[in-house]
C-alpha cells in the first residue's frame, strides 16, 4: 500500500509558512561598522563589496539607516590613526571607537544597541590581540588583561551598551568583567568571543579593519577549527567569569558547534557571519553563479536554525531591506 503519511501535504502555499519551524527577522541582525580615524569620506573595502569604513563624522548617518531598517544592534571596529606596542589608541578617551559611539548614541540614544568590540589587534603595531614579547614572539596573556579592562571601561564611560572582548586571552571576561564592577558598570552585558577559532576565512576582515600581523599567527591564542569539546570548555569558563552572551566565530563552518553551544548551556548565543564568508557569496553572485538574496537568506537561516539568538553580518542591511519587502 502506498504510505498514508505524504510530507508534500505541508508544503504548498501558506500551509508550508504555517509549518515552518525556523524564523529570521530583522530582530536576529547585528550590522558591524568599521570606524577609519585617518579617512574623510567613506572608502569601499575592496574585498568586501557594499562593505565600507567610514569617518567618525559618518556612522550616526550609517547607523540611523541601519535603526530605520528595523536592525536593533551594530558593532564598532575602529581604523586609529596611530599604532603602537601596546595599543593605547584604543582605550583613550578621545579615540576612534569612543567617538564613534557619542556620535551614534547622539543621534540614535535607546533605538540603537551600540556593541563594542575589544580587543588590541586593530591598534597594535604588530598586529596582534595582546602584548607581545618580541625575543621569544610569546602573545603576553596576563598582561594584556589590564588594557582590556581599559578598553572596556573606556567605551562604556562614552555609552556603548555593551561590550564585546574578542582577543580570546584566558581569563579576559574576568578582568573586563571585575573592571566594569569596580567602576559602577556592573549592568553593562559582555558578548565574549568565547568559541573564536584561527579561521581562514578572517582574511577580507583584515583588508577591512587593517588588523594584519607583523609575525607568525594567531593559532597560539585563537581555537583549533578541528576541536569541538575546547569549544564546549572555552563557553564554560567564559559564563563562569561574567559572560552575558556567547559568541562562535565563523559560523557557517562551525554550525555544528552553534548547536552545541545553545544545547548544552542554554545561554543567549550569537554567531559571527563572518567576512570571508560574505566575500564568497558575494563574488559567486557578482559572476552570476549563485543568486545573492537566496544564498544570503538560507545562510542566515542555516546559523539561525542551529541555535543562534542573534547573528552578526555584513549583509545585515540587505537582509532587513529583503525582510522589509516581504
Amino acid at each position: 500500500m502506498f504510505p498514508q503519511v505524504r510530507m508534500r501535504r505541508l508544503r504548498s502555499g501558506k500551509i508550508r509558512d504555517l509549518v515552518r519551524e525556523t524564523t529570521l527577522t530583522t530582530d536576529d541582525l547585528i550590522y558591524p561598522m568599521f570606524v577609519d580615524e585617518t579617512i574623510d569620506s567613506k572608502v569601499e573595502v575592496s574585498s568586501m563589496p557594499g562593505v565600507y569604513r567610514l569617518p567618525p563624522g559618518s556612522v550616526a548617518d550609517d547607523a540611523k539607516e541601519a535603526a530605520d531598517l528595523g536592525i536593533p544592534a551594530v558593532i564598532l571596529f575602529g581604523i586609529p590613526k596611530n599604532k603602537d606596542e601596546t595599543g593605547t589608541t584604543a582605550y583613550g578617551d578621545d579615540d576612534v571607537v569612543q567617538q564613534a559611539v557619542r556620535e551614534i548614541k547622539g543621534e540614535l540614544g535607546k533605538d540603537m544597541v551600540v556593541i563594542t568590540d575589544v580587543c588590541l589587534c586593530e591598534y597594535t603595531s604588530h598586529g596582534h590581540c595582546g602584548m607581545v614579547d618580541h625575543d621569544t614572539e610569546e602573545i603576553l596573556n596576563d598582561p594584556t588583561l589590564s588594557l582590556l579592562g581599559k578598553t572596556a571601561i573606556s567605551h562604556v564611560k562614552a555609552g556603548a551598551d555593551i561590550v564585546a572582548p574578542s582577543g580570546m586571552m584566558d581569563g579576559m571576561i574576568g578582568a573586563i568583567r571585575s573592571a566594569l564592577d569596580d567602576n559602577n558598570f556592573s549592568n553593562i552585558s559582555i558578548m565574549s568571543y568565547a568559541a573564536k577559532y584561527s579561521s581562514a576565512f578572517y582574511g577580507p576582515f583584515r583588508d577591512a579593519a587593517e588588523s594584519g600581523y607583523s609575525f607568525g599567527d594567531r593559532s597560539s591564542y585563537q581555537m583549533d577549527p578541528a576541536n569541538s569539546n575546547e569549544a564546549m570548555r572555552e563557553v564554560e569558563l567564559d559564563i563562569a567569569e561574567g559572560a552575558d552572551i556567547i559568541m562562535v566565530k565563523p559560523a557557517l563552518p562551525y554550525l555544528d558547534i552553534i548547536y552545541r553551544v545553545k544545547k548544552e548551556f542554554e545561554m543567549p548565543t550569537a554567531a559571527y557571519n563572518v567576512s570571508g564568508e560574505y566575500s564568497m557569496l558575494k563574488a559567486a553572485a557578482q559572476n552570476g553563479w549563485l543568486d545573492e538574496k537566496a544564498v544570503m537568506y538560507e545562510s542566515l537561516l542555516s546559523i539561525k536554525r542551529a541555535g543562534a539568538d542573534m547573528i552578526l553580518t555584513y549583509f545585515a542591511k540587505d537582509m532587513a531591506r529583503m525582510l522589509n519587502s516581504e
